[in-house]
């Protein structure tokens, strides 16, 4: 494998003067710029990217930051921005904060000497400590929306307002919404906009808080039997799965020549439906990964000072699927 020191010998330069060629061109005469790169080519010898942002006053990291490790939610989103950061010659690290506590915003400091930039997950943060936090480096948000700080979000509030409204044109008079954590932007946005979707339609019962998670949706199980409702939404894919586990251990259960619960529509994730068996069921489908990349263009953008457009709010559409035999 080539080094430094080949280019610079066939190139006729020190090997100091190889790597300003390569590195801050803008010190090099232009003739010698031209010797050292024809001779890279040649030896097919890769500059370092670390020592490149190095030279550039930079570490060539960028820390993705995410509340916990428990939520499957961010698995994918850190895949995609993994790939991404890959393609823009940046390296990804994680740091898990969840930034509601002193130390945490102190580490948040620490690190930002560390990194180029932050990909930042905060779904339950105090606005006024996503923007100390967005301040230290060029943050792109993820998730979640404040003016001035630029962001990238599944627009999940509008896909689960289309199931709401189409669940009311289909007969439901009584659709309950099993919600997220306690002070997520997240699930208020999609809690706003299913109550407009169904104002005046159906009958809404909202249960919460609840975390992202399987047990929620057997927690839940109760309330939304007792509640009357038809359909369910539930805030994430988990808590769908454990409902649905909840109401179908009750129907197998019931005592033969016994009246069985009345079927109930959960709606979920379509992977999650086809791991299961499920049919008939609305499904929505987050693309986890398109987040990422989308997010972590973003960031690049920003850390090669390119000019942005004007959207700095990225909004990615969100499907909602609707099989054959979705039962009305």
């Amino acid at each position: 494998m080539s080094t430094l020191d080949d280019v610079a010998q066939l190139a006729g330069v020190s090997k100091a003067t190889a790597s300003r060629a390569l590195a801050r061109p803008e010190l090099v005469a232009a003739d010698t710029i031209l010797r050292v790169r024809s001779a890279a080519a040649e030896l097919g010898f890769e500059p370092n990217r670390i020592a490149r942002a190095l030279a550039r006053g930079r570490t060539g990291l960028v820390a993705m930051v995410v509340p916990n490790l428990e939520n499957s939610f961010f698995a994918p989103i850190i895949e995609g921005a993994q790939i991404e950061a890959e393609k823009a010659g940046y390296h990804l690290t994680i740091a898990v904060r969840g930034l509601d506590s002193d130390a945490d915003q102190a580490a948040m400091e620490r690190l930002s000497h560390q990194v180029d930039g932050f990909l930042l997950t905060a779904p339950q943060a105090d606005e006024s400590v996503i923007r100390r936090v967005s301040a230290l480096a060029p943050t792109v948000l993820i998730e979640r929306e404040i003016d001035g700080i630029p962001s990238v979000i599944a627009d999940s509030p509008t896909a689960f307002a289309s199931l709401a409204s189409e669940l009311a044109a289909n007969g439901h008079r009584r659709i309950a919404y099993i919600g997220g954590p306690a002070g997520s932007w997240p699930n208020q946005q999609r809690t706003n906009a299913i109550a407009r979707a169904l104002e005046g339609r159906a009958d809404l019962s909202v249960f919460g808080p609840f975390p992202p998670l399987a047990e929620s949706g057997f927690e839940a199980a109760d309330a939304v039997t007792e509640s009357g409702a038809t359909a369910v939404i539930a805030y994430a894919s988990p808590i769908s799965l454990g409902l649905m586990f909840a109401l179908g251990s009750r129907r197998h259960n019931t005592p033969t020549g016994a009246d069985a619960p009345p079927r109930i529509v959960v709606s979920g994730e379509e992977k999650m439906a086809r791991a299961m068996g499920a049919t008939g069921i609305p499904t929505i489908n987050v693309d986890g990964v398109a987040i990422g990349t989308s997010s972590m263009s973003l960031l690049a953008t920003l850390l090669e000072a390119k000019p942005l457009t004007s959207n700095t709010q990225v909004r990615l559409p969100v499907e909602v699927h609707w099989s054959e035999n979705t039962p009305a």
